[in-house]
């Protein structure tokens, strides 16, 4: 049966509907002289109003036509659509009664009133029995999903008034916070209480929950669907009518604060001025020029006008961005933009590059820099940031690069994490090239996190904002130091341009900030508020997780307090002791067979031995003492 009705056009079926209601007109005019104390049978006044029945009939096929009626569809016979049938209805009782006086025929007044009524009641019982049938008929051929609607307020009981005519979609009943509510039924369907909704799900069979509530804010919607996501159920978020209709803006379409905003003090970023010298007209390779850091750093070393900028990118997709970025930027300025897929510790791929392009600046920004990433691998680690870091600079020198700056971290200082540790390596590595080299200027830049860098806190803490939190922090006193990524890369370059050799660049990047309060910062600036004890009624709950491995509560910039300054006021120079040559020799020697190896306890024993600070930690004293 479902197939014979699947395979009408809906012209076929309007004219099926079209019969309906002329058949109708027959059966009304019997039931009304039924009901009626006639002495007359009902059959027998039929056939006295034969004479008037085809026009009857030629009455309700033109109205039917012109009033649409046999057009509406059964799934959305609802008000507007009663109002046509009695609309119809009436016109074929007034038909009624006219033909009778035109034809002197013995027809009431009375007689037409109850036709009409009669016509109505069977036109319209007729669409509703018939819907009911189509409707189980595709019930039963498809499964249907059965939801619960998460709020019983306007936008939920439309919801539900919408659904109940789906093809595969069945309304249980509503869950909804406002105690009012609970216990009554709203457009049909029982309100229950949030706290039933595991019960509700296992005795109704729930596969869905539909979140009605957008007045509600999307943190505290996220946190609902994830409760629901909990329990195996599908969650959808309906959004409000004024954001459908573009009254409000989405969401979605809301642009997150800049983290730069969190910064708590004016960037330090001028112009390079007469230090743009250094890199104006020369070859220069940036190295992990697809990263945040190094990205920023080809497109102000682009500003300065290079001969040609070599882009030195492990990551393709990373090269392939950036690549796409500059093309434009450096043809309009006549700089012949080289990418290069590959990787610092290819000594022979490394060599050939600077050669054949004549490098004659190097920034050195690649590097694995997650702490709890290369605390996990820590070889890798050392692999890329420490050998990488000494087959670049030894190459360098060989090849006549005139500077070479290293990208360094203040995790590089007494540090507690295998990053840090690589880092402080590289940085003793190119300390010792720097006292041997005669022809390369050897330096480096030391500075802590770059706001809104891959992996910094302000774009994590805005995604668990938009996930509707928590927002998690290690711990109430961490503290960190934080520049915007312009800014960092700035003094990066200017550093590099007034270098000498090796000096450490520190760089004065202001107070620390706790980063509890930049959690705070991020939230209110979304548009929350924070949850906690004295607002139990917050958007967004602030966690702490404990310090992750190789984390401190606060970053040093500098091994000793003596910092000099410089003839820029932001940027700071600082003597530290290296090794000597033979013990940068061993130490790499001892990296190289531990690496080879693949043994990690050996690997960390020799930053233990050569790394200040790293005495220190417990593991470092358990292998002292075995």
């Amino acid at each position: 049966m479902l197939k014979l009705i699947k395979s009408l056009s809906r012209k076929q079926k309007s004219n099926i509907l079209l019969l309906v209601d002329l058949a109708f007109i027959p059966l009304a005019l019997v039931f009304t002289f039924a009901v009626q104390a006639e002495p007359m049978a009902p059959l027998d006044a039929l056939a006295l109003l034969l004479p008037i029945l085809p026009y009857m009939f030629a009455v309700g096929l033109g109205l039917s036509v012109a009033m649409g009626i046999s057009q509406i569809q059964l799934k959305a016979y609802e008000g507007r659509a009663l109002g046509k049938t009695a609309m119809f209805a009436f016109y074929q009782g007034a038909a009624m009664a006219l033909l009778g006086w035109l034809f002197q025929l013995d027809i009431a007044i009375g007689h037409s009133v109850i036709f009409a009524g009669s016509f109505f009641m069977f036109s319209a019982v007729s669409r509703v029995a018939l819907y009911q049938l189509v409707d189980a008929m595709y019930r039963r051929e498809k499964p249907r999903c059965r939801v619960l609607i998460y709020g019983a307020g306007t936008t939920g009981t439309q919801l539900a008034s919408a659904l109940r005519g789906h093809e595969g979609i069945d309304p249980v009943a509503f869950v909804d916070d406002n105690p009012a509510l609970q216990g009554l039924l709203v457009a049909g369907l029982p309100v229950y209480t949030p706290a039933r909704i595991p019960r509700i799900v296992d005795d109704k069979n729930i596969d869905r929950v539909l979140i009605a509530i957008p007045s509600l804010s999307p943190p505290k919607q996220a946190q609902i669907a994830r409760r629901m996501q909990k329990m195996g159920l599908e969650v959808q978020t309906l959004p409000s009518f004024a954001q459908l209709i573009g009254e409000e803006p989405l969401v979605e379409k809301l642009t997150p604060v800049q983290p730069s905003a969190f910064l708590g003090r004016s960037p330090a970023v001028t112009s390079l001025g007469e230090n743009s010298d250094s890199y104006s007209g020369r070859v220069v390779l940036i190295s992990g020029a697809g990263g945040s850091i190094g990205s920023e750093l080809t497109r102000q070393v682009l500003a300065c006008r290079p001969r040609k900028l070599v882009l030195y990118e492990l990551s393709e997709l990373a090269l392939f961005n950036i690549e796409m970025e500059l093309r434009a930027t450096a043809a309009e300025a006549g700089v012949e933009l080289v990418p290069i897929l590959g990787s610092v510790t290819d000594q022979r791929q490394v060599r050939f590059v600077l050669r054949d392009h004549a490098v004659k600046v190097i920034v050195h920004a690649a590097a694995y820099k997650h702490v709890p990433l290369v605390e996990a691998n820590p070889l890798a680690g050392l692999t890329n940031n420490v050998l990488g870091t000494h087959t670049l600079a030894r190459e360098a020198e060989a090849t006549g690069v005139e500077r070479f700056v290293l990208v360094s971290s203040d995790k590089a200082v007494r540090p507690t994490s295998v990053m840090g540790a690589s880092k402080r390596v590289a940085e003793l590595v190119v300390q010792d090239l720097a006292a041997r080299a005669t022809r390369t200027v050897f330096t480096m830049v030391r500075f802590g996190n770059v706001l809104g860098s891959s992996g910094s806190v302000v774009p994590i803490f805005q995604e668990q904002i938009s996930r509707g939190g928590p927002v998690v922090v290690t711990d109430p006193e961490v503290r960190r130091y934080f520049m915007t990524v312009r800014e960092a890369v700035h003094l990066v370059l200017t550093a590099g341009a007034i270098a000498k050799g090796g000096e450490v660049f520190v760089l004065d990047m202001g107070e620390e900030t706790p980063i509890v309060k930049l959690a705070r910062q991020v939230i209110e600036s979304s548009g929350y508020t924070v949850r906690d004890d004295s607002n139990p009624d917050g958007d967004i709950e602030i966690e702490f997780s404990g310090l992750r491995p190789g984390e401190k509560i606060h970053e040093e910039l500098t091994l000793c307090k003596d910092r000099m300054t410089t003839q820029h006021p932001k940027i700071f120079a600082s003597r530290e002791k290296g090794l000597s040559e033979i013990e940068v020799a061993s130490a790499l020697r001892g990296l190289r067979e531990a690496i080879a190896a693949g043994d990690s306890a050996a690997a960390l024993a020799v930053l233990d031995r050569w790394v200040e600070g790293r005495d220190a930690l417990p593991h470092a004293q358990n292998s002292d003492a075995t």
